[in-house]
């Protein structure tokens, strides 16, 4: 190898080693935590979404604003039930329908008193959301995406930075505590309910 090409490669392996070294899961707590909306056809008129999320630390709320489309069909988030969920124990789990713009807020925080709840790492069911179509025409297609609500609600997660759950000693900032969740739509959009 010539003297040129030992020096290119050098200099080249020095520009390379600083992005190849920064690069991670993107997730300064560890790996991504993943929010996972699994939309399913109830019957011709009604549909659930069932948000799941898989988390890697403790988390102490959830802000999920999800806009909904059903093409021409004007649809509504009637309900959300969290029973049996992860987060059912939690000191307030909202839900705020707006039929005008079809969207739905659903806030989750831990601990709003003496209660001492958290989102252990794991995976499971947070909540799930009851969808209708307002007009009596039948849903052909329901589409979920994230959205930003007013005022500022937007998907994200607070991560719990009490140091004595990991037994850390590293400072953690406010603003270093909210993370935004991947996000994945699943669409089991089963076939229309056989006729009688």
């Amino acid at each position: 190898m010539r003297p040129t090409a030992k020096v290119l490669l050098f200099f080249s392996i020095l520009l390379v080693a600083p992005v190849l070294a920064a690069a991670g899961d993107g997730d300064r707590f560890g790996a991504p935590d993943t929010l996972f909306a699994e939309v399913a056809r109830i019957d011709d008129y009604n549909c659930s979404i069932t948000l799941t999320i898989t988390n890697d630390e403790s988390l102490v709320g959830i802000a999920i604003p999800l806009k909904l489309s059903a093409g021409l069909n004007k649809i509504v988030a009637d309900s959300a039930v969290y029973t049996g969920g992860r987060v059912a124990q939690w000191s307030y789990r909202g839900f705020r329908p707006d039929t005008a713009i079809q969207c739905v807020t659903l806030g989750m925080i831990a601990n709003l008193g003496p209660s001492d709840y958290r989102l252990t790492p794991g995976s499971g069911r947070l909540v799930t959301v009851f969808v209708s179509s307002l007009e009596e025409k039948k849903i052909e297609h329901l589409m979920v995406d994230t959205t930003t609500t007013h005022p500022d609600n937007s998907l994200m997660a607070i991560v719990d930075t009490d140091q004595s759950e990991t037994g850390d000693t590293a400072k953690v900032d406010f603003f270093d505590r909210e993370l935004v969740p991947v996000w994945v739509v699943r669409n089991t959009d089963l076939a229309a309910p056989a006729k009688p």
